[in-house]
């Protein structure tokens, strides 16, 4: 089912069908500030099993998860004084923080360092989704190949269409992936340079 959404000012009734579906243990795509992901709910075992299973990914391989704002981040990794001052500055916006996982998220979900990837990112819907559900929604690209991300939502919709339960549509999206950034022991890293400007993180390196 392909269901359309303001990208700017999304729908309260469509947001509420798109989390009922989640509720149910679905498996959605949506739009995020960087391209399509594929996500469902993070406390729901049975559908991340399912993501593993679309995405053909090794459980050994953690997927990202998207959260309202950092008062939810805190609720699921350990947010240092530093860290939060990093995140409050960049977030939200195009990137995954890398840090310590809390008892709350799943084992499922956790490297085999109990580390998790954390994304808030500067769309309206994915956020409105995740506020609305009152949980964090896992976050993986919904990519056809190696070569890019598709953008078009109906595109994707006739790709995963039988394997997931609802695309929602906000509209073209980009096809660069998030900056990947490690703030374990408030030594940043740079895992990934995507979108997003780093020079913040090159520059703490350097010193």
């Amino acid at each position: 089912m392909l269901l359309v959404v303001n990208p700017d000012h999304p729908q309260p009734r469509k947001i509420a069908q798109a989390v009922e579906a989640l509720r149910q243990g679905g498996v959605i795509i949506y739009p995020t500030d960087t391209f399509y992901g594929i996500g469902c709910d993070l406390l729901n075992k049975k559908a991340i099993e399912r993501v593993y299973q679309i995405k053909r990914r090794p459980k050994t391989k953690p997927f990202s998860f998207i959260c309202a704002d950092l008062t939810d981040i805190s609720q699921y990794a350990i947010v240092s004084n530093y860290a939060y001052k990093t995140m409050r500055r960049l977030l939200p916006g195009p990137y995954t923080f890398v840090l310590k996982g809390t008892k709350l998220v799943p084992r499922i979900m956790l490297s085999n360092r109990r580390t998790v990837g954390i994304r808030v990112p500067d769309n309206a819907i994915a956020l409105s989704l995740v506020q609305a559900l009152g949980n964090p929604i896992i976050s993986t690209s919904a990519s056809l190949d190696e070569a890019g991300l598709p953008s078009d939502a109906s595109l994707l919709h006739d790709t995963w269409g039988s394997q997931v339960d609802l695309v929602v549509d906000g509209g073209p999206q980009g096809f660069e992936p998030s900056s990947v950034i490690s703030l374990i022991d408030d030594s940043p890293e740079i895992l990934r340079r995507g979108k997003g400007d780093v020079s913040v993180f090159e520059q703490a390196a350097a010193y």
